[in-house]
């Protein structure tokens, strides 16, 4: 499935979004990024400009989650706080969708939520988080269609904090419905290189795990 680590590392968001992580913690992962190449170090708003110092020199990019992990804001709190981390200096965006007004059959309120974020913040990249374990497949279908219309990168399955991570049905899923309008980033309970690597199969072009090291060194261990 992957020729070599930097072909696996190249697909990980390195992911650290606990409530309660430190600025030890931060440091370290941005260590653990540098040394192994991944895709990006995936945060919380208040750590991307000491993550942006942090991979300073590095090719691993600044991710900052928006809206974090509910999706609950206001739009105009989302958009303050996506701006505020592209000025701190985040290149990509993980932007939890309002899955409270898609319960509510206000699928409009989310689109435009959606839309407004990304249209606020050009040229970088936009993954937009779905919760798909609080959906039916038929809202599934529904918000990967607002999420195509709103123009973003990505459709991230899960925050890691909703009734469950992504699966494999739901990566099926987006990717029939998606076609390759955008790519899909799997997130939520990716603990181990069999779990990754099926996501890839199934459709996913981005892994979104807190597990990245134990994924890499399962990895090379098995090439020996």
């Amino acid at each position: 499935m992957f020729k070599d680590a930097g072909q696996l590392a190249y697909v990980i968001d390195h992911t650290l979004v606990r409530p309660d992580a430190t600025l030890d913690d931060l440091a370290k992962v941005c260590e653990e990024a540098k040394k192994y190449g991944f895709a990006c170090v995936v945060v919380n708003s208040c750590y991307v400009t000491r993550a942006h110092d942090l991979l300073s020199g590095s090719l691993v990019k600044v991710c900052s989650v928006v809206g974090f992990p509910h999706g609950a804001s206001t739009t105009t709190v989302k958009i303050v706080e996506a701006m505020e981390a592209v000025k701190n200096g985040a290149v990509e965006l993980d932007i939890v969708m309002n899955i409270g007004m898609v319960k509510s059959g206000r699928f409009d309120a989310a689109e435009v939520d959606v839309k407004n974020v990304i249209a606020m913040t050009p040229q970088k990249v936009h993954k937009v988080i779905i919760e798909t374990g609080n959906l039916t497949p038929e809202e599934i279908v529904k918000v990967c269609q607002i999420a195509v219309r709103s123009q973003t990168e990505f459709i991230k399955t899960s925050t890691g904090y909703g009734p469950r991570g992504a699966t494999v049905d739901d990566i099926k899923l987006i990717r029939h419905t998606i076609g390759p309008a955008c790519r899909i980033k799997a997130a939520g309970g990716i603990k181990d290189l069999a779990s990754a690597t099926a996501m890839i199969e199934a459709g996913a072009e981005r892994i979104g795990t807190s597990s990245s090291v134990e994924i890499m060194e399962e990895f090379l261990k098995k090439r020996g």
